[in-house]
Parts: structure tokens; sequence; C-alpha cells
């Protein structure tokens, strides 16, 4: 069947009308950013989806029965990588857009609002969340869920990822003030064993705790403890609110133990002394920046660690972090990194005949899609358009009012682009976006279940 273009409701129809497994859609005459250092970017190139994989990559390819879509004039690119977000809060967005620093996150949401959320209202935040992330490209989003107060607010967590159709990773972890049933972390069994029993699904687990004691106290803290529950799992860590000399103090600490490696994730990184950086590197341990969260609210240095960690050969991966206060979108970290390294960049050798090492847009897309997914664990799942992998992928319209006309995709992807230039969505092989629209979402539904959530959160006194 051939279609004139990505967003033709016949193609959808007729996507939808075939079973999953045996559905094979090929797009034509794109330009095919593969974000795969062997494919490059591919001018008028095909792609030939099978089932919820990557089959092929080239120029005029031919597939007996599929969908042929005409995709002329768009940009086929790697759905972005979210390494972190805390989801159960997106009811509570820009709820505090001039936050004056960490401390008055913690009191206001961790040590406040997170305190009488129900089940209902994390699985309301974790949807919202979610499917704000697909709508503006965003086919990976690990949740740091940091607010499971009961078995029951885990399940729903996990449960609104499964019904949103994202590549979802639940990075699970205790509240860090008020009441809970202090089952974590040995619910993690439980909850392996009865949503991630298999390595070939949509949904990932792994074990989220922090840095250091300083915030919520040693139960939270990452240490050989926590490492032999991940290790007993068989699953991967994320460490959140690694920054300061205290958390340079624990990376040396770690590396001593041995739980460091490719396994084990250290978000923001901020402040960091040298001997710690070059520690990750010679561990191969994996970072996670958060370039708004550290420059807006102020972590450290508030400077993201771009340069630090390149220095000791680690490619970061990027993250969203807390919509109460930050964009939820992955073209705002793109160029809020792009920008500062570069600032930073001229700014070091300004006055000197010194050149300045600078960031470019293909850094930050890698950093946004293949890096994200090896950081996530997924690197030979997704990040990258490669045969073999699993097809998450995003079309854009190169060709819209802002975006034309396309003389460089990778700086009109980073620099030009935002979620109305999306067409198209594939996670899986599924379509979950199309013709500009998030599929099989009742707006006025959520928007009802989202308010009347946040209503019952702001409305209730913190316990």
């Amino acid at each position: 069947m051939n279609v004139n273009d990505t967003t033709s409701a016949a193609a959808l129809e007729e996507l939808r009308r075939r079973p999953a497994d045996r559905r094979r859609i090929l797009f034509t005459g794109a330009t095919i950013v593969t974000m795969d250092p062997d494919l490059g970017v591919i001018d008028r190139g095909d792609l030939l989806v099978e089932g919820d994989t990557i089959a092929a990559i080239g120029a005029n390819l031919t597939a007996d029965g599929a969908v042929v879509v005409d995709a002329t004039g768009t940009i086929l690119t790697p759905g972005f990588v979210d390494t972190h977000r805390h989801a159960w809060e997106a009811q509570l967005r820009r709820i505090m857009p001039d936050v004056d620093d960490l401390g008055g996150y913690v009191m206001a949401t961790l040590a406040g609002y997170a305190t009488v959320y129900r089940p209902e209202d994390m699985y309301i935040g974790t949807r919202l969340a979610a499917l704000t992330a697909i709508d503006s490209g965003i086919t990976t989003m690990l949740d740091f869920s940091h607010n499971s107060r009961t078995r029951e607010h885990s399940d729903a967590a996990i449960g609104a990822l499964r019904d949103t159709g994202i590549r979802g990773v639940h990075a699970s972890m205790g509240p860090h003030f008020g009441e809970w049933d202090r089952q974590w972390p040995g619910d993690l069994a439980r909850i392996k064993d009865q949503y991630f029993s298999s390595d070939d699904q949509l949904l990932t687990l792994r074990l989220a705790t922090l840095a250091t004691d300083e915030i919520a106290g040693p139960a939270l803290a990452y240490g050989p403890e926590l490492t032999g529950v991940a290790k007993d799992l068989g699953i991967g860590v994320s460490v959140d609110a690694v920054f300061g000399t205290s958390s340079s103090e624990a990376v040396l600490r770690w590396a001593k133990d041995g739980v460091l490696g490719p396994d084990v994730t250290l978000i923001h990184s901020t402040g960091l002394t040298s001997e710690a950086w070059k520690t990750m590197g010679e561990t191969g341990t994996t970072v996670a920046l958060a370039p708004t969260s550290d420059a807006q609210i102020g972590l450290e240095t508030a400077i993201p660690a771009i340069d630090e960690a390149l220095s000791v050969g680690i490619r970061p991966g990027l993250s969203i972090d807390v919509e109460v206060a930050l964009a939820s979108d992955m073209f705002t970290q793109m160029r809020a990194l792009h920008a500062i390294q570069r600032m930073r960049a001229v700014n070091a050798v300004y006055g000197t005949d010194q050149q300045p090492s600078r960031i470019t847009s293909h850094d930050v897309l890698d950093f946004a899609t293949l890096q994200g997914a090896r950081t996530n664990g997924l690197a030979g799942v997704t990040g990258s358009l490669t045969p073999g992998k699993k097809a998450d992928l995003l079309v854009v319209q190169a060709e819209d009012l802002n975006n034309m006309p396309l003389n460089d995709p990778i700086g009109t992807l980073v620099l030009g682009s935002d979620a109305r230039n999306i067409t198209a969505v594939l996670i899986n092989g599924e379509p979950r976006k199309w013709d500009g629209q998030v599929l099989d979402v009742n707006l006025a539904a959520l928007r009802s279940e989202v308010h009347a959530s946040r209503e019952y959160v702001l409305n209730t006194p913190a316990v």
C-alpha cells in the first residue's frame, strides 16, 4: 500500500489493521540521521521496519506487502532517551519555576507534596510525564520513582509506563520523608518477578538510590548493601544527588569497595573533584547530566559537568529531572548544554591565542540518543537507527516554517526543531504519535484526572 506522506490517516489505519508481529512499514525518501557511527547520515534514504525491529536502511529498498510511506521532506532520527526524570511529579509542573536552590525544592516537594501522594496520584503523574515525553520525541524514559510509599505506589508507577507504550525504565527508590511502609528495597524482588520476568520486553528495572546520607539518611544511600541487592536481582543502579565534596569522597569509597562500573549511573555529577572523575572514567561508570537542573536550581557549581566527563572519556546521557521547575523536553536539554559548554569554552581562552574546545550539535544529539541508551543499559536495543535494533524512531518535518530549508539535518534537529515538527513517533515499531497527535489518549478525561489529582495533593496537609 502506498500513501502520500507520514500524516496519512490511511497509512495509520492500514498499519493498525495488521498484526504487530507481521507488520511491515517502509519509509522512503527521507534524510536519515542514524546516529550509528558506521552509517552516519543518509540523504534520501529508505528505512524498513518489520514488526518491532529496524530491518534495513539504504537506498531504493523494496518490501513486499509493506505499507509504504513517502517520507520526502522529513528527517528520520532515533527517539530521544531520557536518563532521569521524577515522573510522579508531573501534575505539579512549573509550580516553582524560580526555585531558589536544592533545599527549596526538597522541602516543598519531597518533604511536602510527596508525603500525601496516593497510588492513583503516582499513576496519573507518571502517565502524564510519559505521554508528554512521547509527544516531544522521547521514546525511552528512565523514571526515577523515589516516592514508593507502598507496593501499590510502585505498581501504579509501573502500570502508567506500561499503559502509555513508552520504553520505560522503572528505577525504584523509597521516599525521602514522611510515612511509608519501609517495603523498599525488599519489594524489588516481588516487582521483578511480577513485572520484569523477561529480558525481552518494553519495560526494564533498575535500583534507584542517593549518593550520600545528607538528605534522607543512610537507608537510601548507595553502598555495598544496595549493590548486593542489585546484583542479586541482576539489575543496574541509578544514583541521584551526586555532587560536591561528599559525593566526591563517596565515589572514591565506592571504587575501593568495587561497586562502580558500566551498570552504575551517577546523576548530575556536578562539582566533583578531578580525582573522582578520574575514578569514574577508569571504572567505566556512566553519567546522566541534567543541564537545565544544574543551571537553574543551582546545584553546586551550577555548571553541567560536560567538560569534566569528556576529559575522562565519558560520553554522558541527558535528562529532564524535575518538571516542578524545569522544561519537559529533550530539545531544551540539548540546546542548554550546547550553549553553556560553548560559552565556557570561548570564555576560558578569551584574550589569549588559544583555540576553544567546543562540543558540536552532533555531540549533543549523540548524548540525547545513543549515549542515553548506553547510560540506561539499553545500547543494544535502542539509541540509533541500526538494523537489528528496535524501531524507536521519530519522523520530523524538515520543511515546516521553522525548519525550511534543510541545510544541515543534525543542526535542524538540535537547534531548529521542537515537538510540533514531530509528525510520527514509533516505539518498538508501534505508532505512538501520528499526524502530530499522540495516539489513544482521551485528552479531556486525562485533563480531568490531572486536575483532580493536583487539587488533592495541593489541598491535603503534608504527613
